[in-house]
């Protein structure tokens, strides 16, 4: 059973025992040594398998070239083995915990390309894995340890963001980030409770930032932010587990992050919380992308390709008055034109923000048939002057039907799609509606290990050698069979030169 922890504000001299803060009854859960179950493990490792697919496609970019670097300047101390870096032979080449965490969790999200859990709050559970996998590579753990920690990292984290709204108060979502990669820090290590909480609360305390790294003009530090939580967490768990305090109560606090950075002084959360004993199972609530965009673009690039093949004459701006896109809430205001962003519709904006603009991203499936992770956002691609002139016809609408069924506690009801009602100039309309992606569970198509495969497959293609790709896919699926300090098997060498960036301080 689930149980439901009610979380409010505190005042000091209201002295909140510790076992009835939050951050407690995260740490009790992490401390929980509940086994994995199958369905659970399978998942874990088809989400180990995504995130080195996304990470292998961007080996190049500048984004993980510098933070590559940055990590290659850290050596490994003198308590561990160090931890891998992508597309570095895990054999010759070790870095400490934390920049490992830092250096794979930015190659992990620079395309906007892994998992997504949406509710209250939106989140990538898959950033959990660098962290934690950067940890277990470095202390010498097991792949069943490994499991259970990022059981739980993918428990704490949809947990959070089941209840907890940070983008309404315009934080960031990876401050439920740092909590969670702590906790499945402290379970992967089999810390007790006491330490976990102590982690838990500092790395929530670094971690709060502005939601500013996701508006307007989007910089490469959509990518880094997540990173940073991880690596946080990191440390924050070293820390305590050297006796370092946090401070506390860390979200109940009449100074804390709930009473000035939440919903205030009379907020009252209910954040369900497993039982003890109960299995962590929160990780099949998740689900992957197809497509590299945000995860709300999932199904309209889905639709657009249907529309794409129907009616092939809706790529043409002189056959489209206006193209009207009613949907959530989020979807709206966030990646839609209620965001009020005219960088949303601007030719030469950075892939970050058109990569969080759905009139651009519907645009081009549109127009194309098709989405590409680098030719749908290729400069040349985004300032043709017949997808400007159709884009710019785009608008979004938030509708209340569709902002419900976002938030739908029923997976049969809730949705990330919506309804399309294209007028053309010739006074005729078509309207057509998507629920749901065709790679969600629910969906047309849904993932399982063959298409997570495919992914990785069709992502590694010309930069990772076919043994090389065997040898990972085989260590991954026989992950709870691999023993202490065999974890390095997790990580993928590239067959490319690797390039280098500008140099800073390190």
């Amino acid at each position: 059973m689930t149980v439901t922890h009610p979380v409010r504000v505190y005042r000091s001299d209201e002295n909140l025992p510790r076992e009835d803060q939050l951050a407690f009854r995260i740490a009790q859960v992490a401390a929980d040594p509940v086994e994995v179950q199958a369905e659970v493990r399978e998942m874990i490792v088809n989400r180990i398998l995504d995130n080195a697919s996304v990470a292998v496609a961007s080996l190049n970019r500048a984004p993980i070239v510098s933070a590559r670097d940055q990590a290659l300047c850290h050596a490994p101390g003198p308590n561990g083995a160090g931890s891998a870096l992508y597309g570095l032979d895990a054999a010759a080449t070790r870095v400490s915990p934390e920049w490992a965490a830092w250096a794979n969790g930015v190659a992990v999200r620079e395309l906007d390309y892994h998992d997504t859990f949406l509710a209250a709050e939106y989140s990538h559970p898959g950033d959990n894995i660098p962290p934690i996998l950067a940890v277990a590579q470095h202390a010498g753990r097991s792949g069943a340890e490994l499991l259970r920690g990022i059981a739980t990292g993918y428990e704490v984290q949809v947990d959070l963001v089941k209840a907890i709204s940070l983008h309404e108060h315009k934080i960031d979502h990876v401050a439920h980030l740092g909590p969670s990669a702590a906790a499945g820090i402290g379970t992967l290590l089999g810390l007790d409770a006491e330490t976990i909480f102590q982690a838990i609360g500092q790395a929530l305390h670094t971690t709060t930032a502005t939601r500013q790294s996701r508006k307007g003009e989007i910089s490469t530090w959509k990518a880094y932010a997540p990173a940073f939580a991880g690596k946080m967490a990191v440390e924050s768990v070293d820390r305590a587990m050297r006796g370092q305090t946090s401070p506390v109560p860390i979200y109940e606090g009449e100074d804390g992050v709930v009473a000035w950075m939440l919903d205030g002084p009379d907020a009252v959360y209910q954040v369900p919380l497993p039982a003890p004993g109960e299995p962590k199972r929160a990780i099949l609530d998740t689900y992957t992308k197809e497509h590299s965009a945000e995860y709300q673009a999932q199904a309209w690039i889905d639709l657009a390709r249907r529309l794409h093949a129907e009616h092939p004459e809706l790529g043409n701006p002189e056959r489209v008055e206006s193209i009207v896109l009613h949907t959530s809430h989020h979807t709206h205001y966030v990646i839609g034109s209620g965001a009020n962003d005219p960088q949303k519709y601007e030719p030469t904006a950075s892939r970050e923000t058109l990569d969080h603009s759905i009139p651009y991203i519907f645009t081009v499936a549109l127009q194309d048939g098709a989405w590409d992770h680098r030719a749908s956002y290729a400069p040349e691609r985004a300032g043709r002057p017949d997808t400007v002139a159709l884009w710019r016809r785009v608008t979004t609408r938030e509708d209340p039907e569709w902002t419900r069924r976002y938030h739908a506690s029923d997976p049969s009801e809730k949705a990330f799609g919506g309804r399309a009602e294209i007028t053309l100039t010739d006074g005729s309309t078509i309207v057509e509606e998507i629920a749901v992606a065709d790679a969600h569970p629910l969906g047309a198509r849904p993932f399982a290990r063959e298409q997570y495969v495919a992914k990785l497959r069709g992502l590694a293609e010309g930069s990772v050698a076919d043994s090389e790709l065997d040898r990972f896919i085989d260590a991954a699926e026989n992950l709870e069979s691999l023993t202490a300090g065999e974890l390095g098997a997790l990580n993928l060498t590239a067959g490319i030169d690797l390039a280098a960036g500008p140099k800073g301080i390190f």
